[in-house]
Parts: structure tokens; C-alpha cells; sequence
């Protein structure tokens, strides 16, 4: 059996859509998806990130994070481009759900940016002032 409950994915995935197609992102166009996947453990990581590859995610480079409890894990990005379509979402979701259990690795969810009017440039995202005068 799964540790990771697909129906909650499922749930969260049809609600973050629904919440950005209410926000106007633009569903006409493909949004960079973002899945995220962990480990402690450095080699079933990359395992995983093998197969993700293989299952057409663009994969970025593994990163290091420490805990706030000090201990250490490792994380990559399974990157594709998608348009906002909660079936496709749920067939991906499922892909690397099967990914994170085959190799004992944790799937985290997926991001995206918005696409639309207002919306930040990718590049201007890091650039945004927190200036608490206005």
C-alpha cells in the first residue's frame, strides 16, 4: 500500500486549479508545473529522478536543505508544462506518486506561476521589494 494518499492529491490538485483559473490565471496556455519529490536519502533520490526522467519530467539538479532540527534532505523538481487540466494533473500526480514509493522517496505536491494580466515576469519574481511603506 501507498503512503501517500492519491485522493487527498487528487483534492488538492482539482482545488489549486479551480483556484487559479478563479484567480484569472490564463487556462489558455500551458503553466509550468512544477512536482516536488525528498529524501534523507541521497541515492534513492536520484533513483527516483531517473525514473521521473523517464516518464518525461524535465528534472532539475538535486539541492540540500537543512532541517530546522538540523538533519538534512535532499529535494529536486519534476518540471513539465501542462495546461490546467485537473485529469492531467491526477495522471502525473499518479506517475510520480508510483516514482516516490518505488524508490521510499516523498512526493511533495507541485507549484506553478500564474499566467495572466498582472502577472510577474518569471525573471521579476526575485525582484520584488517587501518595503513596508506602502
Amino acid at each position: 500500500m501507498s503512503e501517500h494518499d492519491a485522493n487527498e492529491w487528487y483534492e488538492f490538485n482539482k482545488e489549486t486549479i479551480e483556484a487559479l483559473i478563479a484567480d484569472g490565471s490564463d487556462v489558455s496556455q500551458a503553466h509550468q508545473i512544477e512536482h516536488h519529490l525528498a529524501s534523507s536519502d541521497f541515492d534513492a533520490l536520484e533513483k527516483a529522478a531517473v525514473d521521473a526522467f523517464k516518464a518525461g519530467f524535465e528534472v532539475t539538479d538535486a539541492e540540500e536543505l537543512v532541517l530546522d532540527d538540523g538533519g538534512t534532505v535532499f529535494c529536486f523538481d519534476a518540471v513539465v508544462e501542462k495546461k490546467l487540466d485537473v485529469d492531467v494533473f491526477n495522471a502525473d500526480a499518479d506517475k510520480l506518486i508510483a516514482i516516490a514509493d518505488k524508490h521510499k522517496v516523498y512526493y511533495d505536491g507541485w507549484g506553478t506561476y500564474f499566467i495572466g494580466e498582472g502577472a510577474l515576469e518569471r525573471d521579476e519574481v526575485g525582484q520584488i521589494d517587501y518595503d513596508d511603506d506602502y
